[in-house]
């Protein structure tokens, strides 16, 4: 697209106006998927419940998310007397920003990704660790105390949960020996039982399923969604906020959930890759593949969220501190070990 622009605009005019298309086409269709992933979410817990849910707005309910969206547009944005009313208005913007900025390492597609560093997975963790930023301030701007403990709560979550996952990425950088995500995939393409991605992986596919529960903590899903536990703290960080500054936080918590259902199937199941490794099946786009690992994962999640009762504080901190991270670390002696024993031994 560069080279299409470079020959009437020049190169740095091109190379922003293209990266600007770029981050359009990811960000606009995001944006759209989102909208329908909340009304999939809601028709899957209602089919769960043996309910119907969102059915009237639009042909079988699918309006239904773009209807929300106009009410919280037109409703007042309301900010409460003794908040601080700059950090208040500034948490949400935080908060979706960050949700949105972390798609920018993600592959699509050999070749297909917005920014193809070499230090994509770093990119993500440190990107994605800002989002408690939001969540903090949000709570402390708003100037009560059920909104600050459930601030409080979420930060000490979402920490607790990336040291975790920090470890199960560092077993993933050893095994694939890169950070770049592409490379990452690319390393998941086995010949071993004609299976992509780590499913067959006995040192991996243990680590797959430990990030896929520790996803669910850092977006504070289902069960680990005490930061909006209804009978203790009304909605959360979220309890004073109104509006688009409330659909914001809406949006970033959705976008994220996107995210981790992306980095679930970019890490552990063979991202763009389909799932057998058979020549036909190459012939459908991988961003098809992609999409669909995605919406599995959705799928899980929304499972999960229907399905399983909410944890108490101490047992979500317990599994993060003294089951999770142990674990994890544990583990990567145990990939670094295998490593050392193999590869070392091949190359002599």
């Amino acid at each position: 697209m560069i080279s299409w622009f470079e020959s009437s605009l020049g190169y740095d005019w091109a190379f922003f106006l293209a990266t600007i298309i770029d981050i359009l086409v990811i960000a606009l269709p995001l944006m759209l998927a989102v909208a329908m992933i909340i009304y999939a979410d809601r028709k899957i817990w209602a089919a769960m419940a043996l309910r119907r849910g969102p059915n009237v707005v639009g042909p079988f309910g699918l309006l239904q998310s773009f209807a929300d969206g106009l009410k919280v547009f037109l409703q007042e944005t309301i900010v409460p007397a003794a908040a601080n009313r700059t950090l208040f208005l500034l948490a949400p913007i935080i908060t979706f920003t960050v949700a949105l900025i972390v798609w920018a390492v993600v592959p699509f597609g050999v070749g297909v990704v917005l920014a193809d560093i070499n230090v994509g997975l770093l990119y993500v963790l440190a990107a994605s660790s800002l989002g408690v930023y939001g969540i903090i301030l949000s709570g402390w701007a708003s100037n009560s105390k059920y909104p600050f403990y459930s601030a409080l709560r979420a930060a000490a979550q979402m920490v607790s949960y990336e040291v975790a996952i920090g470890f199960i990425l560092i077993s993933v950088v050893l095994w694939t020996g890169s950070f770049n995500l592409s490379a990452i995939v690319m390393a998941q393409k086995s010949h071993v039982w004609f299976i992509n991605g780590y499913i067959l992986n006995p040192l991996m596919f243990p680590m797959a399923v430990m990030f896929f529960i520790s996803s669910l903590a850092e977006t504070q899903r289902a069960p680990f969604d005490l930061t909006e536990a209804e009978s203790e703290l009304v909605a959360g960080y979220q309890t004073e906020y109104s509006s688009m500054s409330f659909a914001l936080f809406w949006l970033g918590e959705y976008a994220n959930v996107l995210l981790m259902c992306a980095l679930n199937a970019t890490l552990f199941w063979g991202g763009w890759l389909p799932p057998v490794d058979w020549a036909p099946l190459y012939y459908v786009p991988g961003i098809i593949w992609l999409f669909a690992k995605i919406l599995f994962f959705f799928f899980l999640f929304s499972w999960v969220k229907a399905t399983v009762p909410r944890y108490r504080y101490d047992q979500l901190m317990r599994l993060g501190w003294k089951v999770f991270l142990p674990v994890s670390l544990f583990w990567v002696f145990l990939v670094s070990g295998y490593l050392m024993l193999t590869r070392v031994g091949v190359g002599s």
